[in-house]
């Protein structure tokens, strides 16, 4: 516990009125679906998320900030084989939900690899890149294979068929590659090696056609004007999350009051738990709640920026970030028919116990790392001295 007034407060209070905040608008938006459509408590998606978030807490005061970020090097060649295991064995335990093999169901809880590979491709990268720039390898194919690692993730995860869920890992991945510092003739290298690689993408996308997506998520590449296809699946559930804006207005209809969570917004306490948001509590309310998100986005790129010289946390920092900043706009863009829909959760707000539980333990590692940080200040402080 004596670690908690080393690391950034500011941070750590947010993660606490967010977790709060995504809580009670779960519980609000939640109540009708649970009883009438899962017959269960309308307290029943509270309860679970309550539980998930409580154990990440502790887990990430009690463990994760207990643990120097250069042990991490030591158990994840371990998280890497055992996400590989994992997302390979849904082909033959996994569960169907939404039209998606996504999900193990473990009885008490539903657990979605999906989410933890985002986590652990951050943790696996850092390490890598981290190991590879204190030993000043220039071999560009060396440091292509946690490329390589992301890509079979990607391509394991599509099959499922989850789109929206490889997107965000390749888009982590590939944020996190050009961050690193490598010399300008690698650099120029890279751009060759991408260029190609998007060539060979693109032919592979026109020639596997409508064989690539299955028929569903053809449907979503129709996603502008949803409420002319209102009778149609691809326009029903924007179109229902736009009239739950309209009625919220500036000031919203009250906690609680939510006319569009009866039914009309299928997956309300999930993806779109923002537009319930606004109707409940105003659109001034959602302003705020977004610039909130962009100080937590500040933060963590704070955290990244003082670890200077190590590579390790640095990533660590700037894949938490690239993380919520990809939910977001991916969530955001596709409850505002902006971009297809692609089921990507809000961070905190969103129902869903695999997200919160890499959420809040990567907010942590994060905080760890601005430990680190404030430790190795004051080293040299007293060096000074």
């Amino acid at each position: 516990m004596k670690k908690l007034a080393k690391i950034d407060i500011p941070l750590f209070i947010m993660m606490i009125l967010y977790s709060i905040l995504g809580l009670v608008i779960i519980l609000s938006a939640s109540s009708v679906s649970a009883v009438l459509r899962y017959k269960v408590s309308s307290y029943y998606f509270f309860v679970r998320q309550l539980i998930f978030v409580l154990v990440s807490f502790i887990v990430g005061i009690y463990i994760i900030l207990q643990i120097h970020t250069s042990y991490y090097k030591k158990f994840t060649p371990l998280l890497v084989i055992g996400i590989l295991a994992a997302l390979i064995g849904l082909f033959f335990h996994g569960i169907m939900t939404n039209n998606a093999q996504s999900w193990y169901d473990l009885g008490f809880f539903n657990l979605q690899p999906a989410e933890f590979a985002k986590s652990i491709i951050i943790i696996f990268m850092a390490v890598f890149y981290g190991k590879s720039m204190r030993k000043k390898n220039k071999n560009i194919y060396y440091n292509l294979i946690p490329l390589v690692v992301s890509g079979v993730i990607f391509v394991l995860i599509t099959m499922q068929p989850d789109l929206g869920g490889a997107l965000i890992i390749g888009a982590i991945s590939f944020l996190i590659f050009f961050s690193i510092p490598f010399d300008k003739n690698n650099q120029l290298r890279l751009i060759k090696i991408f260029g190609v690689g998007i060539v060979i993408l693109i032919a592979v996308l026109i020639y596997a056609g409508k064989d690539f997506l299955n028929s569903r998520q053809l449907s979503r590449l129709e996603f502008q004007n949803p409420c002319s296809r209102y009778a149609e699946d691809t326009g029903y559930q924007v179109c229902n999350g736009f009239i739950a804006i309209h009625n919220g207005g500036l000031f919203g209809v009250g906690l609680g009051n939510s006319t569009q969570k009866y039914l009309y917004l299928p997956e309300a306490h999930t993806d779109f738990i923002f537009p319930i948001l606004i109707e409940e509590l105003g659109a001034i309310v959602g302003i705020l709640v977004l610039l909130g998100y962009l100080f937590i986005l500040y933060r963590i790129l704070k955290i990244g920026k003082e670890a200077r010289g190590n590579i390790r946390n640095m990533i660590l920092c700037y894949g938490t970030f690239a993380l919520i900043l990809l939910h977001l706009i991916v969530n955001l863009m596709g409850v505002l028919a902006l971009i297809p829909l692609t089921g990507v959760p809000m961070p905190f707000l969103s129902y869903g116990g695999s997200f919160a539980i890499n959420l809040i333990m990567l907010l942590f590692v994060v905080e760890r790392v601005a430990y680190e940080n404030n430790k190795l200040k004051m080293q040299r402080e007293m060096a000074k001295l």
